[in-house]
């Protein structure tokens, strides 16, 4: 019986909020001092994971990928500590979403120029199956950054494209500019991930018939099921003022060619149940039973951070997949959808790690809302990162320590105390007098705080390690071990049979099964996990 309830504990994660008491001491849970609370809890998760040898070897009928860019494991780590936190936990034994995922495996992320990756190089990489140099969408890397002659006849397609030519339904859900690099690899084949429109390119690339991302988003797939995210302004003529912010010139259209691309989308979509919406309240006001195309552009440029949302006009990421989820899976014949959680990169970058981690915390909501919407027998869903960043957290913190602390100590070289949270480089470089800044002599709470970093630069870079993959579904022990990033989108291809490699799915009434080769690997990786 004593067992049984150390299990229940375990399984309800009653370990409840965790506190410093006055002398500095954690107070955790009087049942964390007793070996069998451990030792049930392990054998609990033990038995999980032998349940694990009855692989799931279904077809997937729909696939959904979470790209949160620059989600690195030191990312993953503080925003669980974040999540538990915020539900008054304190946060170490709390779990995301992710990680409820049983496969993991880490992706190599470097483009084939650059050691330390971008967002457009690895975006190629994972939806597109080939490696690409840095700055380029879906293009080999045989072509050239900015150098439009070198486009053709170099275009790769992405695993959007596959599905869409299998008959399901797609579509792509994003807090950046849906033109963004993420987002642009799924349909477009440029040489220069920031052209995006026409305003942005060189003359010569226009003259030359290089095409700008925003308007390849409409044409190199014209029935892309499900869009939404930013980069209104982008799809308007120069000038032409924003229907949000009429008075914001920034705001204001960008096209050169005079194109209204959103108009053409609503002419051509008008007979076809297609419907555009630029806020929260247009959006959620559709009945998704009789929308079979959505165009949702909800600012003018990125959507702002989560923290900052106007929660009356902008919708949420969770809000924009449930709807996603609701339109796409009406197909028979199922779906693929890409969701970036976009912005987790941009805090980061600005050296924000609150408004990174919470964008983080927001995207693993969206997880689960799309896991409360589909089965694991017939979903494969995978949550990945296309890139690290140089963020990280220490100090030798007491558990329950507010993931946005201080270190319980002072520096012994200046005697100054530090955050836990750190970058290696960034923005929040700042000396006072010729020393490192007291940081106990501001707000390192505040919701734009720059953390300190060691390196002076006015936008943090991208780290270069590998990056963890998180998958569930058919066919999800595939994604096992240390792979190249491209290998993503072929396990996706594979377990859905689209794409180039369909020969394992044997057609008979109706149904797909795997070759009988695919049981023997199986069984080979439930040995190892057994015996390794």
């Amino acid at each position: 019986m004593k067992v049984m309830a150390l299990l229940v504990m375990s399984c309800g994660l009653i370990l409840g909020s965790l506190v410093l008491g006055g002398l500095g001491k954690p107070q955790f849970p009087e049942q964390e001092k007793e070996p069998q609370f451990w030792n049930a809890w392990a054998q609990r998760t033990l038995k999980n994971a032998l349940m694990l040898q009855n692989l799931n070897q279904n077809k997937a009928k729909n696939l959904i990928l979470f790209l949160g860019d620059g989600m690195g494991v030191p990312t993953v780590t503080a925003a669980r500590i974040l999540k538990g936190q915020l539900s008054g936990q304190s946060g170490e034994e709390t779990q995301l979403e992710m990680d409820k995922f049983p496969f993991v495996s880490l992706a190599k992320t470097y483009n084939t120029n650059a050691q330390v990756p971008d967002s457009a190089g690895t975006a190629t990489a994972y939806l597109c199956g080939v490696k690409a140099n840095e700055g380029t969408v879906g293009v080999s890397a045989a072509a050239v950054r900015s150098q439009c002659q070198t486009t053709k006849g170099n275009e790769v397609t992405s695993i959007l494209r596959w599905a869409k030519d299998a008959g399901k339904s797609v579509g792509i859900v994003t807090t950046t500019r849906v033109n963004h690099a993420t987002p642009s690899a799924a349909y477009a084949h440029s040489v220069d991930r920031d052209w995006y429109s026409d305003n942005e390119m060189p003359d010569e690339a226009v003259q030359a018939g290089c095409k700008d991302i925003a308007q390849q988003l409409f044409e190199n797939i014209p029935n892309i099921d499900v869009i939404m995210g930013g980069g209104r302004k982008y799809m308007f003529p120069k000038n032409q003022s924003d229907v949000e912010y009429p008075d914001v010139a920034k705001h204001s259209g960008t096209r050169k060619d005079g194109r209204s691309l959103v108009q053409e989308w609503s002419d051509r979509m008008k007979d076809k149940k297609g419907h555009y919406v630029w806020n929260k309240k247009q959006l959620l006001s559709l009945n998704p039973n009789s929308v079979d195309y959505l165009l949702g552009l909800f600012e003018p440029g990125d959507l702002p951070f989560d923290l900052e949302r106007n929660s009356e006009t902008d919708p949420s990421l969770t809000e924009m997949v449930e709807v996603a989820i609701k339109i796409l899976r009406k197909n028979p014949s199922g779906f693929y959808l890409l969701v970036e959680g976009g912005r987790i990169d941009h805090g980061h970058h600005e050296g924000k790690a609150k408004q990174a981690l919470y964008e983080a915390v927001e995207m693993d909501r969206a997880i689960g809302q799309a896991d409360l919407m589909t089965s694991i027998h017939n979903t494969m869903t995978i949550v990945t990162a296309d890139h690290s960043h140089m963020f990280n957290f220490g100090g030798y913190t007491l558990r329950g320590n507010t993931i946005f602390g201080l270190a319980p100590m002072v520096s012994d070289v200046d005697q100054k105390p530090f955050t836990s949270i750190l970058y290696g480089n960034g923005p929040g470089f700042k000396m006072v007098n010729g020393a490192r800044e007291n940081v106990s002599t501001i707000d390192y709470q505040e919701n734009n705080y720059q953390a300190q970093a060691a390196v002076p630069l006015k936008m943090e870079t991208h780290g270069g390690e590998d990056v963890a993959v998180f998958a569930k579904g058919p066919l999800a022990h595939l994604l096992h071990g240390v792979h190249e990033q491209n290998y993503i989108p072929h396990v996706m291809a594979y377990a859905a049979c689209i794409g180039q490699n369909r020969e394992h799915c044997m057609s008979s009434g109706g149904t797909s099964g795997l070759r009988p080769v695919l049981s023997s690997v199986a069984a080979l990786l439930t040995v190892s996990r057994l015996f390794c």
